[in-house]
């Protein structure tokens, strides 16, 4: 309760008086370009990043839970992301991006322009964190299907494998179906977890920059509050995310209810 409280308020520090300021804080967000263009790339890496990592970890997942040669090992390596804290995530994909990093290299290799500064341009600086975002979560996402999948019954596969069914089939007409409650747990945790966590990623890597190129309404709560000391107004635009949270796991949750 105190979160809506606080965004009623005018309140420009942790420890300077508050004063009540009713729905002014709302009023300011219709025209603060900063807040729409937050909006918009938040809006932009739900869009891209949700379906990439769960279409992406669900496949995974899958062959997982067909146990090739080496699969607990490559189960290991998809922990590798929560063992990194947020700096050394963010040291390492600095130097991926860097003009002389690995993604440059590579596209040299391929007689590619190489040399940009991926984090400093506009052009690429959203793409850089799409990049991460996709990458630190996919992994885990698909450990967590991987679990469920593999407490279906062998049979089921075995059946639909004499009646001649390959892995495509099997994956999405069979294990999709029978996960698809999971899946929407897992999507639900993802939503969340960019919707609200990935400030960490933008503050380390580009601080929204260049401009207001990469921030999104997350950052924008923690920049507001912590670095222009517009406390009650970071606090205005948390009630809206926190609405559109609400919002988004009420539409995850009926999108992959059960129909069986």
């Amino acid at each position: 309760m105190s979160l809506f409280y606080f965004s009623l308020t005018d309140w420009r520090g942790l420890i300077a008086p508050r004063t009540f300021t009713g729905a002014a804080n709302f009023r300011r967000l219709i025209s603060d370009p900063v807040f729409h263009q937050a909006a918009l790339n938040s809006f932009v890496q739900m869009v891209i990043t949700l379906p990439v990592v769960i279409i992406g970890a669900f496949m995974t997942a899958y062959y997982l839970a067909l146990e090739p040669r080496g699969h607990r090992f490559i189960r290991a390596v998809l922990f590798t992301p929560i063992l990194l804290s947020a700096p050394a995530l963010a040291m390492v994909f600095i130097g991926v991006f860097a003009p002389t990093g690995l993604v440059n290299a590579a596209l040299q290799s391929l007689g590619l322009s190489a040399g940009q500064p991926w984090l400093a341009q506009k052009s690429t600086a959203s793409l850089a964190i799409l990049a991460v975002i996709v990458w630190s979560s996919m992994s885990v996402s698909a450990i967590l299907m991987s679990s469920r999948i593999a407490t279906m019954p062998a049979e089921i596969f075995e059946a639909a494998e004499l009646d001649g069914c390959g892995h495509w089939r099997r994956m999405w007409q069979i294990a999709w179906p029978v996960c698809r409650e999971h899946v929407g747990v897992v999507t639900m945790l993802q939503f969340l977890w960019t919707l609200f966590s990935s400030a960490a990623i933008v503050l380390l890597l580009t601080r929204g920059g260049p401009g207001t190129a990469t921030v999104n309404l997350s950052f924008l709560v923690y920049d507001y509050a912590f670095n222009q000391s517009k406390v009650g107004y970071s606090q205005a635009i948390a009630v809206m995310l926190f609405a559109v949270g609400v919002l988004g796991m009420l539409g995850i949750r009926r999108l992959f209810r059960q129909t069986y």
